[in-house]
């Protein structure tokens, strides 16, 4: 089984991302949201563990390279816990640092800092996913993952030492984390370039974990979802309407706060004012 493939997992026709290649270094993933789509695809998913033989494999793979955009990774965090001692990702990233690519980590981790050497080697940039800024909400959206605090500490560091960063308010629920401003504004002064948000998208699991964790929202939002809501590929959406002033209120925040903006299988390319996923600091880097 090959290691990198296309980036185009849910072929959807709501994906505005540019064309770019994707693996992940580990299957599964310990960081436990409740709101995760992959876990309805991906088996075992909570059994977070590195893939066979990885290096290897990417050595062989991304050899033959020549500039691709390389996003690393989209189903599991290339920085579980596990990370801090297997070190997986770091040999990765020494590996990529040797080929011809351009390099997009998207994590959770502020362990992401530990690798500005080799970052800096390469064309690079992070995306980092802050939900809130809330330690104590993230812990019942994320509660295996670093907490914010701790990830916006990150974010300070990798643009101190030159790696660009994209920061992802993703996902973003109605009554629990829809007025980004105070997280926009702190991103804004440390730094932050570019913004891209989206919707909860429910699937039946991540619904489930979501309503143990959270049961008043949950009621609250039923309707919404179930009643008033689309199906759009497996998933369960929030009305349109909604979805697009939630996603033109995060949008007027980054321009107010001197940001780039993009949403996430939206269906509202035209509020984007620069590639989706940020990849677009890599030119800014390299010119």
């Amino acid at each position: 089984m090959v290691l990198i493939s296309r980036f185009d997992p849910w072929r959807s026709g709501l994906c505005t991302c540019p064309a770019k290649l994707t693996f992940n270094p580990y299957t599964g993933c310990d960081h436990g949201c409740v709101y995760c789509y992959a876990s309805s695809y991906v088996r075992r998913f909570s059994e977070c563990r590195p893939k066979k033989d990885v290096v290897r494999r990417l050595m062989r793979e991304a050899g033959v390279l020549n500039g691709e955009l390389l996003s690393v990774a989209n189903s599991s965090d290339p920085y579980p816990q596990a990370e801090a001692e297997l070190m997986v990702m770091r040999g990765c990233l020494r590996v990529l640092s040797e080929c011809k690519c351009r390099v997009q980590v998207v994590t959770k981790s502020p362990l992401v800092t530990r690798d500005v050497d080799l970052l800096g080697e390469i064309p690079s940039m992070v995306s980092l996913t802050v939900t809130t800024d809330d330690d104590q909400l993230a812990g019942l959206l994320e509660p295996g993952a670093p907490a914010p605090s701790a990830r916006l500490r990150a974010v300070e560091t990798l643009v101190r030492k030159g790696v660009p960063v994209s920061v992802r308010i993703d996902p973003i629920i109605p009554y629990v984390n829809d007025d980004p401003e105070g997280l926009v504004r702190t991103l804004a002064g440390l730094g932050v370039r570019h913004v891209t948000c989206s919707t909860f998208k429910v699937r039946p699991d991540g619904w489930r974990r979501f309503s143990l964790a959270m049961p008043d929202v949950a009621a609250s939002l039923r309707p919404l979802y179930f009643e008033l809501g689309e199906s759009r590929a497996g998933y369960r959406l929030l009305p349109e309407n909604l979805r697009f002033r939630l996603m033109e209120r995060a949008g007027g925040l980054a321009r107010r706060y001197g940001m780039k903006f993009g949403t996430c299988r939206e269906g509202f390319g035209h509020l984007n004012t620069a590639a989706c996923d940020g990849s677009w600091l890599l030119k800014e880097k390299l010119s």
